[in-house]
């Protein structure tokens, strides 16, 4: 018996929709993470993209534990001397929602080519809304 390996014509991709409200940052972020890498299917092929396309909703109302909101602090360099930037998660939330769990999921994805590649499947809307209605998009219940 050969070990099943996924390749592009094998794959079949679904549409996933998650509702982020009321679910803590990190453990919505894992889950969204390893349904983007394909872990959740009996397919999985570690050298390959065989996950789905995730549209996360509500973004803005996502919770976080203790005191991160003001301790967590994102750092962007702009690559010349002293262009350090800090942002708290507090600022970033208001400003920014969706890049929050943006950063979350890429942060917990592999690094390099596939990683983004897997990151493009990825959508993420602060409000209700999104315009991903034509692809029948499935509601997934995320339980941890």
């Amino acid at each position: 018996m050969k070990s099943f390996m996924a390749s592009p014509s094998t794959i079949e991709r679904k549409w996933y929709v998650v509702d982020a409200t009321g679910h803590t940052l990190g453990r919505l972020s894992s889950e969204i993470a390893s349904i983007l890498r394909g872990k959740n299917k009996p397919t999985f092929t570690p050298h390959a993209d065989v996950g789905d396309n995730v549209i996360i909703i509500n973004a803005e109302k996502i919770k976080v534990t203790g005191k991160k909101l003001e301790q967590k602090i994102y750092y962007n360099h702009s690559g010349f001397v002293g262009g350090l930037k800090e942002t708290k998660l507090s600022e970033m939330l208001e400003k920014k929602p969706t890049n929050v769990i943006t950063l979350a999921v890429k942060g917990m994805l592999p690094k390099g080519p596939l990683g983004r590649q897997m990151l493009k499947k990825l959508f993420v809307y602060a409000g209700s809304e999104h315009k991903h209605e034509a692809q029948k998009p499935e509601l997934l219940e995320i339980k941890y």
